[in-house]
């Protein structure tokens, strides 16, 4: 056994194709990992718990790969450790998860501006034969979406915001803005989602300044932590606008390349409703100001779409 690494990583990589012809001399310890080829890698094992959330994670890499090569780290291994390699009993179920690594730094404006291009261009261009949703759960931060298929955007926005009102209603002290979150699905969101005529596009799922970044090697972009599903490319820029830290560059490289959906007069409205979606789940996470933050969406969205 190489100290410092789990036996399931090295066996992972042991049988993989890139290691398969290396004589491995690991020269770091976990999370990232050196090999004798000189290819480097980030691994993490977490707990069987969140055997859930690695699954999705490792799915939603695996597809944006397909979709934009070399936009996201590769993933390399995913598994589960079994008896042959637990270092203990407890062990057995765990799951581990290897990617290549990738040194960042902060993403600059000229990567910025080539993610905005290449987000346009490949990963919003991949579309799914199955409807709107994703195969798996995934997780949104700590968030579980539930996901599953939908034959329209409509429906799987819907039940991805239902979804955190199921979580907010179950806290006890949100009933206001849970009310005016099912005035959301009952009204807004059909009166907006419901005319659009799009394809199923593959998302990020919260593509933040936090989960962006330029390899220090090749200056390009490169984005990680996704929680992926298939809907309209418009909701995957909402939370880097509400955040920051994403240069202005990305979002007009992005539009030269792919124009705002018609009715292109509801653009604001419905990056309004997909920011929505981030500050309820914040609300779910974390609580404080992030409720008056939702429950101000709300009230423009519902003041914009008034009932009949």
């Amino acid at each position: 056994m190489v100290r410092g690494i789990h036996p399931a990583v090295i066996k992972a990589l042991q049988t993989s194709e890139l290691e398969r012809h290396a004589t491995l001399t690991f020269n770091t310890s976990q999370p990232n990992v050196t090999s004798s080829s000189g290819r480097a890698y980030f691994t993490k094992i977490g707990n069987p718990s969140e055997l859930e959330q690695y699954v999705g994670e490792a799915e939603s890499l695996k597809a944006m790969y397909i979709a934009a090569p070399g936009l996201v780290p590769e993933l390399v291994a995913f598994g589960t450790i079994d008896e042959s390699t637990a270092e203990s009993p407890s062990d057995v179920g765990r799951p581990y998860f290897i990617t290549e690594y990738k040194d960042l730094s902060s993403l600059t404006d000229v990567a910025a501006k080539s993610l905005g291009k290449r987000l346009a261009t490949e990963l919003h261009q991949y579309k799914s034969t199955q409807g709107f949703g994703f195969g798996v759960p995934t997780y949104c931060g700590r968030t579980r979406q539930a996901n599953g298929w939908y034959p329209t955007w409509e429906e799987c926005y819907s039940s991805l915001i239902g979804g955190l009102l199921d979580q907010l209603e179950g806290k006890g002290r949100y009933d206001e803005l849970c009310r005016k979150g099912q005035l959301i699905r009952q009204r807004v969101i059909p009166a907006l989602l419901g005319k659009l005529v799009i394809q199923p596009v593959l998302l990020h799922g919260d593509l933040w300044s936090g989960n962006t970044g330029t390899d220090r090697k090749t200056g390009q972009p490169i984005i990680f932590d996704p929680s992926s599903y298939f809907g309209h490319n418009e909701a995957d820029l909402a939370i880097g606008r509400i955040f920051g830290g994403i240069p202005k560059s990305f979002f007009t490289e992005y539009h030269q390349h792919l124009p705002k959906s018609e009715p292109e007069g509801e653009y604001e409205l419905r990056g309004d409703l997909y920011e929505l979606y981030h500050y309820l789940n914040h609300t779910v996470l974390f609580g404080g100001s992030y409720a008056a933050s939702a429950q101000a969406k709300m009230n423009t969205l519902l003041k914009a779409i008034p009932a009949k």
